[in-house]
């Protein structure tokens, strides 16, 4: 299912979607698929996947962390050691990678919503997570590049022809800075990628419908982008909806991918907090949220 934004209205959400209505929402035959396993679920990109890259976005199902705070556990946390216990994060990390074949070597940033791209051409490199980057490239086999997310933009990107591969952490500061516009050329740089040649999909995050924004973020997009409005949904006065999926959507397509391949999941991270963590959501409910993860690698 390849949903842009456009034309759908956005008017704030209030109700969560629950599951059921997620699973229904993404069919078997559409772009993006679930695959489940050991009571884990994945979100995978299709064309990604068939263009020979491992791909996913994790959900917060599977997992052994209590991020609520109520004793009912299960939680997929992927970071955030200031909030879950090491042993929590890193038990959940294995169950995670154990959704994708052979060894696979993680590789993270310390991620600070700033612009920085990281080449990771090495496995020192990939094991130097404490780097500030919040985006990665690579074309190296057995390594998973990943950003981790709790309503910001994740955006994957494969090159078939080069093997090449970008993972990209993408909130409204990284999106002001266009930063997955600089992942596309330091891949074009790096590896000779081009950028009419690469697929990329955009995962699970706050939506348009439900993601709002105050004056500083509304100024910075007017100050950064031609068409800003567009992006906007008036609310309150100084407030407006914001849609991060379409603004990075038309920054790929300004680097020169084609529309047609570049892939949008529907989903709110805002409205299902019953499968994915929502920093907007559950920090001002439970003191703290869990993280996501989005990764991608050559298969």
């Amino acid at each position: 299912m390849i949903i842009d934004g456009r034309g759908v209205a956005k008017t704030p959400a209030t109700a969560a979607v629950n599951l059921a209505d997620a699973q229904r929402r993404i069919l078997p035959d559409s772009d993006f698929y679930w695959r489940e396993q050991d009571g884990l679920k994945l979100l995978v990109c299709r064309p990604l996947e068939d263009a020979g890259f491992l791909n996913g976005f994790s959900t917060r199902l599977g997992g052994v962390s209590d991020m609520r705070g109520d004793g009912s556990g299960g939680d997929l946390n992927l970071a955030g050691y200031d909030e879950d216990l090491t042993e929590n994060i890193e038990e959940n990390r294995r169950r995670f990678l154990s959704l994708f074949p052979g060894e696979r070597q993680l590789a993270t940033a310390w991620q600070v919503h700033g612009d920085g791209v990281k080449i990771v051409d090495s496995p020192e490199a990939a094991a130097a997570t404490e780097e500030r980057f919040d985006s990665l490239v690579s074309d190296m086999l057995g390594i998973l590049l990943g950003v981790k997310t709790a309503d910001c933009v994740p955006v994957l990107i494969g090159d078939p022809r080069t093997g090449s591969f970008a993972a990209i952490h993408a909130g409204w500061r990284g999106t002001v800075q266009s930063i997955v516009v600089k992942a596309v050329e330091k891949m074009a740089e790096n590896y000779g990628a081009v950028s009419a040649d690469m697929i990329a999909a955009i995962g699970p995050a706050a939506c348009g419908r439900n993601y709002e924004i105050g004056e500083e973020v509304i100024a910075e997009f007017n100050a950064n982008f031609a068409e800003a409005e567009k992006y906007f949904s008036p609310t309150r006065p100084g407030h407006a909806l914001i849609d991060l999926h379409d603004a990075n959507r038309d920054q790929l397509i300004a680097a020169g991918l084609s529309p047609e391949h570049i892939f949008v999941s529907s989903l709110c991270t805002m409205e299902m907090t019953d499968l994915f963590f929502s920093y907007r959501v559950e920090k001002k409910k439970y003191g703290r949220t869990g993280r996501l993860m989005s990764v991608i690698g050559r298969n």
